[in-house]
């Protein structure tokens, strides 16, 4: 019986390391606030970015990647879900008086892959809801640590800065530093800020070491580039963009750590890894946040340069080195695309992205699954765009009123407004000249594609509450 029982383990071993195997790993980073411009090899003229850079080398580059909505909450909920925003319910950006987040009947892609038998973790912001049903360890990560929200939502934030600390704190309460469910430091400081990159870093490294014998997830939603901006020791001063490359080159050390340590325990081509940002960067702070260009405008717009972002993704041996795809391709299909590599079911409930897998991996022929891709701003729906083109709605949108705000002080905006206007995003990529009069059946074509989505998720603009829309969790 003994001998039976030890053949018994051994077979069960080699079929576990097979599945195994057979199961890759995966690792996103999501930046904070990053601009299309703001990597070396997206164009960034003065941000020094060598190992995303040789990411791209090594991988493939996304410039046509959207996110959901331009703004913290809305933007994770679409990665994580595989949802518009519109549809979990999740919008804006949650603050520490918000009492929703989300649903408890959502699926992460935590969630999804622990289905398969992956360790699953989150260094980083989460910003889906700080009460502890909403809290990562509630929605399929194993193990968690950083904060909850946005990184200036402090007594700190530049508009209660001038006021005593008992009056801030009216406003804004102390930030809180979570790991697990506990809360480890319930008043984050300045200090405590410039070790947040470094903090998240060592954590997804001694995560992929511990678990570098069965398939993992890691999810690094860095803090940063956000304001306030702090950066650690090894970078302050390096960049020529000042404080901001600084952080950016920090973040780009942080890739090259995960990269290296990929490398060393032999996990480079059974691991795919991904890096993105949620929103564009928040141009009212200057000097302090980042460039969008090529793009129009920046976060908290449908202008591109709100919800275009830099990506690249990197997985030696499947992904073809120094391949570039245009074609349109979005946070929401991070989900499907990992399920399908690893073999999981898909949510029994309707989610909004695709599998992007001919992209990633250099099928000829290939194109975007998306016939169409919305553009919200909060339950107005803004634009949409189908291939080359991208149709706005009239709508009003922030821009920078005068000169831009610095050293973290922000600058005023003031409201504009755009009428009816299509553009071709691959000719005219700052969306400048607006061809509406010259392509009267590319408009009715796109109108017709967003009156479809008006009935599946809604629109303020015309009073439609979407028959698809899925309630946000709540306490």
């Amino acid at each position: 019986m003994k001998c039976a029982t030890s053949l018994f383990c051994a077979l069960m071993a080699v079929a576990s390391h097979g599945l195994a195997e057979d199961r890759p790993n995966f690792v996103v980073v999501f930046a904070d606030d990053q601009g299309y411009q703001d990597v070396g090899c997206f164009g960034s003229p003065d941000i020094k970015t060598p190992h995303l850079d040789r990411m791209a080398k090594e991988g493939v580059r996304f410039t046509d990647f959207y996110v959901s909505q331009a703004v913290c909450s809305a933007s994770r909920a679409a990665l994580l879900t595989g949802c518009y925003s519109n549809r979990v319910g999740i919008l804006g950006a949650l603050g520490p008086n918000a009492r929703y987040g989300i649903n408890e009947n959502e699926s992460t892609i935590a969630e999804i892959l622990k289905t398969k038998g992956y360790a699953t973790a989150i260094y980083g912001k989460w910003h889906l809801g700080h009460h502890p049903k909403f809290l990562p360890t509630r929605h399929g990560f194993d193990d968690y640590f950083g904060l909850p929200y946005s990184n200036d939502m402090w007594p700190f934030h530049p508009g209660v800065r001038h006021l005593p600390m008992t009056e801030r704190l009216k406003r804004w309460p102390h930030l809180p530093l979570i790991e697990g469910e506990k809360i480890v430091n319930p008043q984050v400081t300045p200090e405590a800020q410039t070790h947040l990159t470094t903090w998240y870093t060592e954590r997804a490294v001694k995560f992929i070491e511990g678990h570098k014998d069965e398939p993992f997830f890691v999810y690094v939603p860095h803090s940063m580039p956000h304001v306030p901006l702090y950066v650690s020791e090894k970078f302050k001063g390096k960049s020529k963009r000042g404080l901001y490359g600084d952080v950016i080159m920090e973040i780009d050390w942080s890739v090259g750590q995960i990269l290296e340590t990929l490398k060393r325990l032999k996990l480079d081509e059974k691991t795919l890894v991904i890096y993105t940002s949620d929103n564009g960067p928040w141009l009212s702070y200057g000097d302090h946040g980042g460039a969008a260009l090529p793009l129009r405008e920046g976060k908290g717009t449908s202008w591109d340069g709100g919800q275009r972002e830099p990506c690249i993704m990197r997985w030696p041996g499947k992904i073809p080195a120094g391949n570039v795809c245009s074609e349109v391709a979005a946070t929401i299909d991070i989900l499907p695309t990992l399920a399908h590599l690893a073999g999981a079911e898909l949510p029994a409930h309707t989610i909004d992205g695709k599998n992007i897998w001919s992209l990633m991996s250099g099928k000829d022929g290939a194109t975007s699954p998306h016939e169409a891709y919305y553009f919200y701003w909060g339950r107005h729906l803004q634009c949409i765009r189908s291939g080359d083109w991208k149709l706005h709605f009239p709508h009003a949108y922030r821009s920078l009123k005068d000169k831009p705000g610095s050293g973290g002080i922000p600058g005023p905006y003031v409201q504009r407004k755009t009428g009816l206007a299509l553009y071709n995003v691959q000719t005219d990529i700052g969306e400048q000249h607006n061809v509406a009069d010259k392509h009267p059946d590319i408009v009715a074509r796109l109108k017709k594609l967003a009156d479809k989505a008006r009935a599946e998720l809604g629109d303020s603009a015309t009073n439609q509450q979407g028959a698809g829309v899925r309630p946000a969790g709540s306490l």
